[in-house]
């Protein structure tokens, strides 16, 4: 099962499809996921943020946001995920896990 599966199952039966996914991109240490949700003629601001776990390389310590904003466009809504995900990190750290 994908981190994508995840969030489809999320939301399933409420209407909202997620995207398919874009590449990572590395963020001091942290892998940011982009998966901009179409709603609507819209698109959801939503990634998942991932990091190798401290206990061993092979395990992945995941965290997935979908938000309440809605953009016009996928690339602008891919813009504004990745900027609120720095964000998050910057304020977070490795409490995004906890």
């Amino acid at each position: 099962m994908g981190i994508l599966s995840g969030l489809k199952s999320l939301f399933s039966g409420s209407g909202e499809t997620p995207a398919k996914a874009e590449e990572a991109i590395e963020y001091k240490g942290f892998n940011i996921i982009p998966a901009p949700m179409s709603e609507g003629g819209q698109y959801r601001v939503a990634a998942t943020i991932t990091k190798p776990s401290t206990d061993t390389e092979e395990t992945l310590q995941t965290h997935n946001f979908i938000r309440s904003d809605l953009m016009p466009n996928r690339d602008e809504c891919i813009s504004i995920t990745i900027n609120k995900a720095k964000m998050m990190i910057d304020q977070q750290g490795d409490r995004i896990f906890g």
